[in-house]
């Protein structure tokens, strides 16, 4: 494709996005697929060429990559930046990927303070989300929460938030009572709530079952209240106030943003491709510079 400068690649372990841009930063074209990390079998570098073909992209041009591709299971093993390099240093960290000239993975980051923590693929948005001072928060399955001063990570903590809403909706003690259905906003806001007590999580677990055998809520409320009750938990270990970066999707941010309101703090919801897409210039600056040194 003319005037493509550079291919982005965030390779998960379930799926694969990628963005092609031009040297203004520019989209040129995106693609995604269900190509993660577990799906090729080790087969990275057949990937991305069948990646580049099918984005008619030329072998030529330059690949950065982030995400679980630089884990111990995935292409090429890269260590773990600590987090006292600030974001805008994530660039000169690239590392090469040996025997593929021009391709390079993003190391995640590692905190080492009150306890310890990991992310990869986050620290890619969190450089392309500009924030330099406050919450960003980054929802899903392994929800990053990451305070920043002056453009630096003073910590980072993740919950299992996605991961435990479907692994209780999927069996055990509340899966009957989790079934899927609308949401419910006062249930969801009634979970906050309880959250914001600052009771242990398991208890307050159990307290669901407890309410709903004991005519004290509707079944129908139950998903939408552990809903609340576990991004509610988020909110509660914030320990610092100040605005939230939400990096999400429309429905996810949109939940976030609303429980922020009600843990009193300002939000704002980032789009994740447009963070992406601001990180890539910063990569792209340095691969160029790389290559003409």
């Amino acid at each position: 494709m003319k005037n493509a400068t550079l291919l982005g690649v965030d390779w998960g372990t379930s799926n694969r996005r990628a963005y092609l841009v031009d040297g203004a930063g520019a989209c040129l074209a995106t693609h995604a697929d269900d190509q993660g990390m577990l799906a090729i079998g080790g087969r990275f570098a057949e990937s991305l060429a069948a990646l580049r073909l099918a984005m008619q992209v030329d072998a030529g041009v330059p690949v950065v990559l982030s995400g679980m591709v630089g884990s111990a299971s995935g292409w090429q093993e890269v260590p773990y930046v600590d987090s006292a390099v600030p974001l805008a240093g994530l660039p000169g960290k690239l590392v090469p990927v040996a025997g593929h000239p021009g391709c390079s993975i993003v190391p995640g980051y590692c905190y080492r303070g009150d306890s310890v923590d990991v992310m990869r693929g986050e620290e890619t948005q969190l450089l392309g989300a500009g924030v330099r001072d406050g919450w960003v928060v980054l929802p899903g399955t392994h929800s990053k929460w990451v305070l920043l001063r002056d453009g630096a990570i003073v910590r980072f903590s993740t919950f299992m938030t996605g991961e435990l809403f479907a692994m209780l909706a999927a069996g055990g003690t509340l899966s009957a009572i989790m079934q899927p259905g609308p949401d419910d906003g006062d249930a969801f806001c009634a979970g906050l709530a309880q959250a914001r007590l600052g009771k242990p999580l398991t208890n307050s677990l159990f307290g669901v079952r407890a309410r709903v055998v004991a005519g004290a809520m509707p079944a129908a409320q139950a998903r939408s209240f552990v809903s609340g009750l576990l991004i509610g938990t988020e909110f509660a270990a914030a320990t610092e106030e100040g605005e939230v970066f939400i990096i999400g999707s429309p429905a996810l941010g949109e939940r976030y943003a609303g429980a922020a309101a009600q843990f009193g703090m300002a939000a704002r919801v980032l789009d994740p491709d447009a963070v992406y897409l601001a990180a890539l210039n910063h990569f792209y600056r340095e691969v160029h510079k790389r290559a003409t040194a």
